[in-house]
């Protein structure tokens, strides 16, 4: 099976099961990374560990405290979101 068919059958499958979105079955773990934590970014959030400060930077940081977040309702359901795709996926942090 090529890769683009064996890409697809897990678009399609995982949009059957409900699970994701088709976006969301076809990026990496470390495209979800970045979109989960550019949301983050976005909102204030001074962030703890190497990997996101050397990515993304702490300049203009406010929120040390991730329940002081201001997030939307939308910023939530779509960091939900990525955080299943995540699971599923098996990525890690």
């Amino acid at each position: 099976m090529s890769a683009t068919r064996s890409s697809m059958s897990l678009i399609v499958f995982a949009v059957i099961l409900g699970t994701t979105s088709i976006a969301d079955a076809a990026q990496s773990c470390q495209q979800m990374w970045v979109a989960r934590n550019s949301i983050y970014k976005a909102r204030g959030y001074c962030f703890k560990t190497d990997r996101a400060i050397q990515y993304f930077g702490n300049g203009g940081c406010r929120y040390r405290d991730e329940d002081a977040i201001p997030f939307t309702d939308a910023d939530r359901m779509r960091i939900a979101e990525i955080v299943r795709s995540e699971r599923i996926r098996g990525c890690g942090d």
